[in-house]
């Protein structure tokens, strides 16, 4: 307690630049701890999301009652995003569901609809939704029934006679769990993986620097208690109880942060990840996390800290030379490369690495080794490379860069971690998104849309063509069957695609034999064919044209198409092309689907059925092979993963600035002494630039090889078919740039103009 006491007060009597420096240690760990709880909140925001979707999850029986509430689902894409309608038929007994859903004061009658907040104001915007919800609008399901707050859903209350053949029996709400989770289960863990490789390891080492602040002095200054007889146990003591007396109150008040933060999020959230302030509130075991975890590692920090100045104080007031780094950390490394390294060998092989078994446990492990190995290592590369470099170079700049680097190998660690832990953990979030897009959506370069012709008006069709990310459209058209045949075989029918042969091109993946203007048959060798389509065989297709019905008979011709359609495709199967001449003007074919094409990236996939849901509202979208939800998650994960670069970023930067800062405020007696002796302040600019460069560069290249085995031995054991993400070097090289680019101009100013003698004589 006397030493707990005595590192108060030194707190406090040490004068104003150790109060400073101890609202900086404040600052940089409150802003630690407000991205460590907004990290341990995310899965809690997502629980929020599942529960509420699993409150309010119908409970229904196939066995039907002539009383009990009947209900039908339907989910259509809006957009983006899925629009939920539940219609609900009344029962007239006493097993009729007493208990309303979550959100609502009961039941809807028929002719009423309850709506979400979201539908209520597209209502206004788009007054064609309301073909999709008949009745009058009574009111707006509250919070408890929706799982974020622009949640496109709705009850539709109807009689008994329209559900009477497609409605199911309502026996209650409440499934127990979420039918649709906002991330999947096994994806959330990989989430949690990643996002503690991005903000954790990072957080770990920024609130490690804020806990080392001034550490020279500090260390200088415990010499001396120790040499005044304070034991070597007292001493670190001292120490720890001002970082734990920073680290609280920086706790304190990064809890404060995130609750403002929590606060202006949730009403304004981000994009694809919305919810209400309560999912975000702090739980206790986050408070007990921060309040307890940070002082603790603040503790550790401050022990570990005083450890040279008790055990040697002399060599602390005489600033020895310090002994070269441990070694341990390469053996981290090299583990963890030896891991990762092994499962991308196996992807070269015919018979690659799976999840399953060992694999489960060790790749995570490989990330994680790699990763600490990372952080612990480079201390050792700055010293074998300052050491090497001094020895050789001529260039009084590079060696006075390298003898410094040579003899505090530690604090260039603090100064470049942050950033190459950044760049690292970047390329595990691409392997992450890579896998994501995989698993979701089908491996095709093309994407089609495919919409009942029936809900369109000539006006929608062609607005349709023009939505930004289509590149091609056309019609199929089924032919017509006679409803009256009672023949034993079974009635041959036939896909007409409308198409000219340029859009031909762009909706298959190849096709040879096209010519524009004729009726051409079309044979795709991937598709099995009806024995009753063949040439020579004629097919009818009815159409409207002038209010009247007519038909169109289309005979196969012998001249044939050769075509592969991708898979999936809306067009796989057709058997004839017809040229969009060959149908009248103003005919509209009775059973036809209005197909659009686009690339595959899923934001060119939501750009185009955002575009779709802003022209034609109420259409039946079937983005084919696409499932909605899927890509909700994807969106949802991209966030995330965004979410933890940005704080990430912030973390390291963070770091970088106040490592240079209290590099730079360390060393004032250095650059003093320097000057004084003829050192040019260029010169001097120019050594606290190479003295930082230099190992960020190694640092960076071994960060981004890393990474990449990292990321590849991670697509390798997912079982997709991209193993080697060629395309994320770039981003990720151009980053590392960057990095080292402002790293260099942000050492520059660091040097003063002024020259104060007193810094040399000053402890």
């Amino acid at each position: 307690m006397r030493e707990f006491l005595l590192g108060l007060r030194l707190l406090l009597g040490a004068g104003r630049g150790n109060r400073v420096r101890f609202l900086l240690m404040a600052a940089g760990g409150s802003l630690g701890v407000c991205c460590l709880a907004l990290v341990l909140t995310i899965p809690a925001i997502l629980d929020a999301h599942d529960g509420r979707a699993a409150a309010r999850a119908l409970r229904t029986s196939a066995a039907r009652t002539t009383s009990a509430p009947l209900v039908l689902e339907r989910s259509d894409p809006h957009g983006s995003k899925a629009f939920t309608r539940i219609f609900v038929a009344p029962g007239t007994g006493k097993d009729t569901v007493a208990e309303a859903p979550p959100g609502l004061p009961r039941l809807p009658a028929p002719g009423e609809v309850f709506v979400s907040p979201r539908v209520h104001d597209l209502l206004r915007a788009e007054s064609a939704l309301k073909g999709l919800l008949p009745g009058t609008e009574k009111g707006l399901i509250g919070g408890a029934g929706l799982t974020d707050p622009d949640e496109l859903y709705a009850y539709v209350g109807t009689t008994r006679a329209e559900l009477a053949h497609k409605g199911r029996a309502l026996t209650g709400f409440d499934l127990g769990y979420a039918p649709t989770p906002a991330v999947d289960p096994s994806t959330l863990t990989i989430l949690r993986f990643a996002l503690a490789t991005l903000v954790l390891l990072p957080l770990g080492v920024f609130l490690s620097v804020c806990a080392r602040l001034s550490a020279a002095s500090r260390t200088r200054r415990l010499a001396a208690l120790r040499l005044l007889g304070l034991s070597a146990k007292g001493t670190q003591r001292v120490n720890a109880a001002e970082t734990v007396v920073a680290a609280l109150f920086g706790a304190l008040l990064g809890l404060g942060e995130y609750w403002v933060l929590n606060q202006v999020m949730a009403r304004t959230g981000l994009p694809d990840l919305k919810w209400y302030p309560a999912d975000g509130a702090l739980s206790a075991s986050t408070i007990a996390i921060c309040l307890l975890g940070c002082p603790a590692l603040a503790w550790f920090v401050g022990r570990a800290s005083a450890r040279t100045a008790a055990a040697n104080p002399l060599a602390a007031r005489r600033t020895a030379v310090p002994r070269p780094p441990s070694k341990w950390g390469g053996l981290l490394l090299v583990t963890g490369l030896g891991i990762v390294s092994g499962y991308c060998v196996t992807g070269l092989t015919a018979h690659p690495a799976s999840s399953d078994g060992p694999s489960a446990l060790l790749v995570p492990a490989g990330v994680l080794l790699t990763g600490a190995g990372l952080v612990l290592t480079l201390p050792l590369l700055t010293y074998a490379l300052a050491r090497g470099l001094a020895d050789r170079t001529r260039s009084l700049t590079l060696n006075l860069a390298m003898r410094r680097n040579e003899v505090e190998p530690g604090s260039t660690m603090r100064v470049v971690t942050g950033l190459v832990l950044l760049v690292y953990a970047a390329s595990l979030a691409q392997g992450i998104l890579i896998e994501e897009n995989q698993v979701t959506r089908p491996d095709s370069p093309a994407q089609d849309y495919s919409i009942a012709l029936s809900g369109l008006t000539d006006r929608q069709q062609h607005d349709l063509a023009s939505v930004p990310g289509v590149r091609a459209h056309a019609l199929t058209m089924d032919s017509w069957t006679d409803p009256r045949y009672s023949g034993s075989a079974v009635q041959s029918r036939a896909t007409a695609l409308v198409a000219t042969c340029a859009q031909l091109t762009e909706l298959v993946r190849h096709s040879e034999g096209c010519v524009d203007g004729r009726v051409l048959r079309l044979t795709d060798p991937d598709t099995a064919a009806d024995p009753g389509v063949r040439a020579g065989a004629t097919f009818p297709y009815r159409f409207q044209q002038s209010g009247r019905q007519k038909t169109l008979s289309i005979t196969l011709p012998s001249a044939a198409i050769a075509y592969r359609a991708y898979d999936p495709s809306a067009v796989g199967g057709a058997a004839v092309l017809v040229p969009p001449s060959a149908l009248p003007a103003d005919a509209r074919p009775a059973s036809a689907q209005y197909v659009l094409t686009s690339d595959s990236q899923p934001d060119t996939v939501r750009r185009v059925l955002d575009g779709i849901g802003a022209v034609a509202p109420t259409a039946d979208v079937n983005p084919i092979g696409v499932n909605i939800d899927g890509l909700q998650q994807i969106a949802v994960i991209e966030t995330l993963l965004a979410l933890g670069m940005v704080m990430g970023l912030a973390i390291g930067i963070a770091a970088f600035l106040v490592s240079v800062t209290d590099r730079a405020v360390e060393r004032r007696a250095h650059i003093t002494a320097l000057s004084l002796i003829g050192a040019r302040a260029r010169t001097l600019r120019a050594v606290q630039c190479a003295q930082v460069v230099l190992p960020l560069g190694i640092g960076l290249a071994l960060a981004l090889v890393a990474g990449k085995l990292a990321e590849s031995s991670y697509l390798v054991t997912g079982g997709g078919a991209v193993f080697w993400d060629g395309a994320g070097l770039a981003p990720l090289a151009v980053v590392a740039v960057g990095a080292v680019a402002v790293a260099a101009l942000g050492t520059l100013p660091l040097i003063g103009r002024r020259v104060n003698p007193e810094l040399i004589r000053r402890d």
